[in-house]
């Protein structure tokens, strides 16, 4: 694990042109070209599809088996960020976990406040149960606010006779509560995400909600009945405290929970696992633990 690397990482994030308390339309565009600059590796096919109604993308790479499929939630505060966005990190995980992956373009704030997306999750959630022969293979994964979105998924199911839970999830960073409480001014030292940030974009998805609705904040939320979590957060990272009270809120309510952090190491990690150590052996431990889950 390489002091060196680890440092490159930080120097890519402060050089990166998206401020996400910025301007929506103009964070978006730069987010875009800031992906367009990492294209997927050849091997990787992508299909445009749709579930219940969503778009979404179908991403697959030599190998994987029949045993499981993954719905992929992206993250980008809710505002920014998409399928298409997310398609090395899902790749990535694909070839780590062995499965398909299935990321979906919900809809985004401040256009389509909650529970916009949400509902674009139950829709997709329910389509992928009804398409798959045994929902025991189906985990949900998420990342920053895809990783609450993933875990509201599955507080809404709960709340479904009709539906299923998942067999697992993996939350990568998740950004879980929405009240952005106040933390010393040290917390972190990712140069991206910060408080400010984030309370601009809470109010853009929130647009008057109650950010203590554990659909919204799900720290305030009781987690029991929710199927075994993974969660993995960097220690450089001002959502360490997420991660880690989510974590200790699963586990009170008798969820079956590994927190996984990673020293030293900044938001959302994983997607440098080509140059970064850490993030490629998180995401193995990711992927190990979505085919314990769902080989069957």
């Amino acid at each position: 694990m390489s002091q060196q690397q680890r440092e490159t990482v930080a120097q890519i994030l402060r050089n990166s042109p998206v401020d996400l308390g910025g301007e929506v339309a103009e964070q978006r565009e730069r987010f875009r070209q800031m992906v367009a600059a990492n294209p997927v590796p050849d091997d990787v096919t992508i299909e445009p599809t749709s579930l219940g109604g969503v778009p979404a993308l179908s991403i697959e790479v030599p190998g994987a088996t029949a045993n499981g499929v993954v719905l992929y939630f992206h993250g980008g505060c809710f505002v920014v960020g998409s399928a298409e966005a997310s398609a090395g990190l899902a790749a990535n995980l694909a070839r780590k976990a062995g499965v398909r992956v299935l990321t979906v373009d919900y809809r985004l704030a401040p256009e389509h406040p909650y529970p916009a997306a949400l509902d674009d999750a139950l829709a997709a959630y329910r389509a992928l149960v009804e398409s798959e022969p045994d929902a025991a293979r189906i985990a949900v994964f998420g990342e920053s606010a895809g990783g609450n979105l993933a875990t509201a998924l599955m507080l809404a199911v709960r709340e479904d006779p009709d539906l299923p839970q998942p067999a697992c999830a993996v939350l990568l960073s998740p950004w879980a509560d929405l009240t952005v409480p106040d933390l010393p001014a040290e917390a972190g030292l990712d140069p991206v995400i910060n408080a400010a940030a984030l309370r601009t974009r809470a109010r853009d998805y929130l647009q008057g909600a109650d950010p203590r609705n554990g659909l919204l904040s799900p720290v305030h939320a009781e987690l029991s009945g929710l199927p075994p979590l993974l969660i993995q957060a960097g220690s450089h990272e001002y959502l360490l405290d997420d991660a880690v009270r989510l974590a200790a809120r699963a586990a009170a309510d008798h969820v079956p929970v590994v927190l996984d952090v990673t020293p030293r190491v900044l938001h959302v990690f994983q997607a440098f696992a080509a140059i970064l150590d850490e993030g490629d052996a998180a995401l193995t431990r990711a992927g190990d633990f979505l085919r314990t889950h769902t080989d069957r």
